[in-house]
């Protein structure tokens, strides 16, 4: 089970069954969930992810995966974990589109990224990025990540990874 997390305006905590509905009604909202892994799902399907993270991912001690609580409201979802696409550890990040524009994203980008590197140990973090996604690759860019490859899809898109190097000069936002 993933700790708790606090940021100055963010609570990052494990989910619970009660937050099945507001789960799939972010994951429902196409202008979020086009950029999540293959795009927008159908409900049964976001449901049934829903559910994997307690059966699959919380039971098995796969990743560390939070809702994301601003003033008590589920405002988005957060994850760090392995993967072979950059043969290391990435971080992946969603907010609803009401929570857009406050820069939460990169309060919680780096939120996930201190952790990380606090937490887990690591030295280099990735993100994977579609490459239309203009406002995660300027957000990212604004806190140190750097890009590394382009990824052709086979549907003929294109994923930009980035990796943010741990430095000397980062510095916990878990620890305001």
């Amino acid at each position: 089970m993933p700790p708790t997390l606090r940021t100055e305006r963010l609570l990052l905590e494990p989910y619970v069954p009660e937050d099945e509905e507001g789960f799939v009604a972010l994951f429902q909202d196409t202008r979020m969930s086009q950029w999540m892994g293959d795009g927008p799902a159908s409900e049964a399907a976001d449901r049934a992810l829903f559910g994997r993270i307690f059966t699959k991912v919380y039971a098995q001690d796969l990743f560390d995966v939070w809702a994301v609580r601003r003033d008590g409201l589920l405002v988005g979802h957060a994850e760090i974990k392995p993967t072979d696409v950059v043969a290391g550890h990435e971080i992946i990040y969603a907010l609803a589109p009401a929570a857009w524009g406050f820069g939460l994203g990169a309060e919680l980008a780096e939120a996930i990224v201190a952790y990380g590197f606090d937490t887990l140990g690591l030295t280099k973090v990735h993100a994977t990025v579609a490459a239309p996604n203009k406002a995660s690759l300027t957000l990212l860019d604004r806190i140190g990540f750097e890009h590394v490859r382009d990824i052709e899809e086979d549907d003929g898109s294109t994923t930009r990874v980035l990796a943010r190097r741990l430095a000397a000069s980062d510095t916990s936002p878990l620890a305001r």
